[in-house]
This record gives structure tokens, sequence and C-alpha cells, in this order.
């Protein structure tokens, strides 16, 4: 069992920043692959970022390539998401994922098993 807790969602003004952050417990941390999704009001989950168990590897949907970062601190058991150029249209729950699948690009909602209970994150002016 994988419990997972996000922190760090908020209010922002479009063009800013935000860093959310998602703490596991309960099994070794360095063997899960860690992804973010976000499910707007009457929208389905959407993939946001991925990252390998050893963090050599990570994948982002296109609509934030080069606006977010997915990390990761095996020591501490943490994975982050670094917001960047915020838009209204990323206004969302944000949701951490735990996968148990060794290989793969973990971009669908079916390769994981354990998820947080999200965080809001709205940008507005």
């Amino acid at each position: 069992q994988v419990q997972l807790v996000e922190s760090g969602g908020g209010l922002v003004q479009p063009g800013g920043s935000l860093r959310l952050s998602c703490a596991a417990s309960g099994r070794t941390f360095s063997s899960l692959a860690m992804g973010w999704f976000r499910q707007a009001p009457g929208k389905e989950r959407e993939f946001i970022a991925s990252i390998n168990w050893s963090g050599g590897d990570s994948n982002y949907a296109d609509s934030v390539k080069g606006r977010f970062t997915i990390s990761r601190n095996n020591a501490k058991n943490t994975v982050d998401l670094q917001m960047n150029s915020l838009k209204p249209e990323d206004t969302a729950v944000y949701y951490c994922a735990a996968s148990l699948l060794r290989y793969g690009a973990w971009k669908s909602f079916r390769d994981y098993s354990y998820w947080g209970q999200g965080t809001q994150v709205t940008v507005s002016s």
C-alpha cells in the first residue's frame, strides 16, 4: 500500500509559478514510477507528467512541455511539479499518482495503482 499526500496548490495570477509536492509513504519509494494528473470541472482526468524510478526519464503532456518540470527526491520520498508561466487553462485539481510498472511512459491513468487526494490550482487575475 502507498499513501500519497499533495501540497502546494493555491491561487496564482496568469504568468506566475507554483510548486506542487507529493509525499509518499508505505512502500519503497525508489521502486515506484510517479506521475501528475489534473482534472478540471466537467473534463476527464488528464496526464501532465511522469518520472521513472531513478528520475532519469520523464515525460510531459504537450500542453505543459517547456513550462512544467517533474522531479523526485528518493531520499525524501517526494515528487515535485514545478509549474511556470501558468495559464487560466491550467486551473484544475492536481493529483499525484504512483505506478508499480517498472517500464513504460506512464501516461495513462490505468498505469497507476495509487492516487493522492488532490490539490486545487487556480490561475486567475
